[in-house]
């Protein structure tokens, strides 16, 4: 079995986690909105459904997928180790964007 990060590492399966990360959707839906071939995601919803990324549910004709959060929660709690090394950077960003176009006063407070 593929690693967590090498299932997510696949572009076509990082864009169906996006679309699914918005709302629940079928093969059809995913088919249109990436503008794949009905086996290429077919092939990557079994790859993320084994891995424990997506569930499915039958709707009538048609077969429904959503995401499910747990595998994205473990991938969160071992980058939580690197933030500290991105945060600082970020936060510094954030204060230079500042100084350069600061934010709007709001009426009624004093400085």
């Amino acid at each position: 079995m593929e690693s967590t990060f090498a299932i997510i590492a696949e572009p076509n399966r990082r864009a169906i986690l996006t679309l699914l990360a918005d709302a629940e959707r079928s093969v059809g839906d995913i088919e249109e909105q990436l503008n794949l071939s009905q086996p290429s995601v077919s092939k990557h919803l079994r790859v993320l459904r084994e891995a424990g990324f997506v569930e499915s549910r039958v709707e009538a004709q048609r077969r429904v997928y959503r995401i499910r959060p747990e595998p994205l929660m473990e991938i969160d709690a071992w980058l939580a180790q690197f933030r500290r090394y991105w945060s600082a950077h970020v936060d510094a960003l954030e204060r230079h964007l500042d100084q350069i176009h600061p934010p709007p006063r709001r009426k009624g407070k004093k400085r």
